[in-house]
């Protein structure tokens, strides 16, 4: 079983509004290769009070990897993307949109933002499991990561 650099869990922050969709990634992360923490929020305001560790999320640790849709109550995914991006803190978490929709501007838009990959979610529940399963491996087992403290540039404007 595979954890980051410092030995502990992976910890991803899933930022997704349907219940079924949450648990459905939480069954598909349970049964990986890498071991996890999997944090879920169900709105924009929620995922960014939890990126900046404010209020009831004071305490969490920094994730790993973000799991954004796009279409989210209070701030949709978009909104965040562009903040999480923006942020020197925050910008070099990878985040990765896994969502319903297939529009192209959304696509564009994403990438725009500097989305790290745009991933349309299947309709089949073996379909959903296999795509979660497959990014958990691809950003932990293949990709080479930053490590933890070094998710900044501390030359680089704000």
């Amino acid at each position: 079983m595979t954890t980051n650099p410092t030995g502990q869990p992976i910890e991803i922050l899933l930022v997704e509004d349907n219940p079924g969709d949450v648990r459905l990634t939480r069954e598909a992360l349970a049964d990986a290769k890498v071991r996890n923490h999997l944090h879920a929020v169900t709105d924009g305001e929620a995922a960014l009070a939890f990126l900046r560790r404010r209020d009831r999320f004071a305490e969490v640790p920094r994730p790993d990897l973000i799991l954004l849709d796009l279409n989210l109550p209070k701030k949709d995914g978009r909104e965040v993307l562009a903040e999480i991006k923006a942020d020197r803190e925050l910008k070099r978490i990878p985040v990765v949109i896994l969502t319903t929709s297939q529009a192209e501007e959304d696509i564009v838009h994403s990438y725009d933002l500097h989305a790290n990959c745009y991933i349309t979610k299947p309709v089949g529940l073996d379909q959903f499991l296999k795509v979660v399963q497959s990014i958990e491996s691809f950003w932990f087992e293949i990709v080479k990561l930053p490590p933890d403290g070094q998710n900044r540039d501390e030359n680089s404007p704000g």
